[in-house]
């Protein structure tokens, strides 16, 4: 292979790394409610970086060690434990590009990374909000209804491109679902669950 075309493959495999790190929910989360301190926009982008920096210093990585390098950034970096099962998920297609990468494969690299973008989905944390805060009385909101999926259009972008991408998000059928009686909050911030009757 010859050297730019080596490094045309490096400059393809980190922008597929920071795709999937883009992509990763427990990552959008972190960043969006500040995890990782004042300074948590540029730990997201420098993680990208260390991800790559990380498998060409290593080149013969288990899946394990990959979980378990991104699980400690989490860690140490966003104050963030991943339980969610994204973990493996996100390890085995960073390990899959970095297979790709070791073979010159620029081909498959592009297209995992358009695949990831056209996919990609914004992640919002919602509040909790109270009976007195949304209007809702306060009877109505012991009866939770089914939760009905609605489609929200994403547009992904890709070397210039729009895409629009259709990502299911759970709407509520009843006003607001998640609605809490304000007697059902204590002091100490704890809520009050009650069974249905």
């Amino acid at each position: 292979m010859m050297a730019g075309a080596a490094e045309d493959v490096r400059t393809l495999f980190g922008a597929a790394i920071r795709a999937a790190l883009e992509a990763w929910p427990a990552l959008q989360i972190a960043v969006e409610n500040g995890f990782g301190g004042v300074h948590t926009q540029e730990k997201a982008e420098w993680l990208g970086g260390a991800v790559e920096d990380y498998f060409i210093a290593n080149v013969d990585l288990a899946l394990e060690e990959i979980e378990d390098f991104l699980g400690e950034l989490m860690t140490t970096e966003f104050d963030t434990v991943v339980e969610d099962g994204s973990l493996p998920q996100v390890s085995q297609e960073l390990q899959t590009m970095f297979q790709h990468f070791q073979k010159g494969d620029g081909a498959a690299l592009q297209e995992m990374t358009s695949n990831i973008n056209q996919k990609k989905c914004k992640v919002t944390a919602t509040p909790l909000k109270t009976a007195k805060e949304t209007g809702v009385d306060e009877e109505d909101v012991d009866s939770v209804e089914e939760m009905e999926v609605k489609e929200v259009p994403v547009t992904a972008t890709n070397d210039g491109t729009t895409t629009d991408v259709v990502c299911p998000q759970p709407q509520p059928s009843d006003p607001d679902p998640q609605t809490i009686k304000e007697e059902d909050i204590v002091e100490d911030g704890w809520t009050i669950v009650r069974r249905k009757k």
